[in-house]
């Protein structure tokens, strides 16, 4: 396994086309602290920008030596909106971006089941190019639990389309992300995403599910205790012999500074990867 940092360390809390961090400090701060990829959104480089910002970007994290994990090449798909399936509509662009980059892997997003042909299309696109597309376990979609995030992707039945594994919003979904839930995921999983949020009645955050309605919920530090079990998580994963990449995929506010949040999360990461 290898340790991934996403460009969310970097953005504004409430805000996901805001960053408050620009690449090349980024890119400083996940090489000092043992990453080997940052994973892209479109707050940093997207599909609307400009070709020689992507260039830029590759040029710079190539310097770093650092890879880019994954591509989220719109706005929409991360806000997970009506809006979001867009890009299966038309996924050429995300393919130019993801190849500009060097990447193979595009986060997309489903709402509905008249999303799934679209996602056939699209995946039989990529495939051309040995790019592969990923759903991320998400609240409000079609892959908020286990079952259906299974039901999702024997539909759509194309090898490069899988699944990115978020044991956060399986949770809140109140669904298990265990080791028996690993094992069923095997065949698609394409990616890790980890972030420490997880349900508790006394919590300030409230969040709308589809599956398990409105709830209150704690985002801690990836390292605190109380919240995701991670050592289940990492036991899932050495099951199934996993060895893509792990990403940091946490936003900490004014809790922490990019540098201390990306740095703990290495150091509490790497205690389980050996």
């Amino acid at each position: 396994m290898e340790l991934s940092l996403s460009v969310r360390v970097a953005e504004s809390f409430s805000n996901k086309r805001v960053v408050d961090i620009q690449l090349p400090d980024l890119a400083g701060i996940a090489r000092r602290a043992g990453y080997t990829a940052l994973c892209m959104r479109a707050s940093v480089v997207g599909v609307g920008s400009a070709p020689e910002t992507v260039e830029s970007a590759r040029t710079l994290l190539g310097r770093e030596g650092l890879a880019v994990s994954m591509v989220t090449g719109d706005f929409a798909v991360p806000e997970n909106g009506d809006d979001g399936p867009g890009c299966l509509r038309n996924i050429t662009p995300y393919l130019d971006l993801a190849q500009a980059l060097g990447s193979d892997l595009i986060r997309v997003c489903i709402k509905t089941e008249g999303d799934v042909p679209f996602a056939r299309q699209s995946a039989d696109e990529a495939a051309e190019r040995n790019i592969r597309l990923a759903h991320q376990s998400h609240t409000l979609s079609l892959f908020e639990t286990v079952e259906g995030s299974l039901r999702v992707l024997r539909k759509i039945g194309r090898a490069n389309f899988g699944l990115i594994y978020e044991p956060a919003n399986l949770a809140l979904c109140g669904e298990d992300y265990g080791p028996d839930t690993l094992r069923e995921f095997q065949p698609y999983l394409f990616n890790v995403y980890l972030q420490n949020h997880a349900p508790h009645p006394d919590g300030d955050m409230p969040m709308t599910t589809w599956a398990n309605g409105t709830l209150m919920s704690i985002l801690r530090p990836l390292d605190a205790a109380g919240g995701i079990d991670f050592g289940r998580v990492f036991e899932g994963l050495q099951a199934i012999s996993y060895g893509g990449y792990v990403t940091v995929h946490q936003a900490f506010g004014g809790r922490q500074t990019p540098d201390e949040a990306a740095t703990r999360s290495a150091r509490f990461l790497k205690s389980f990867i050996v």
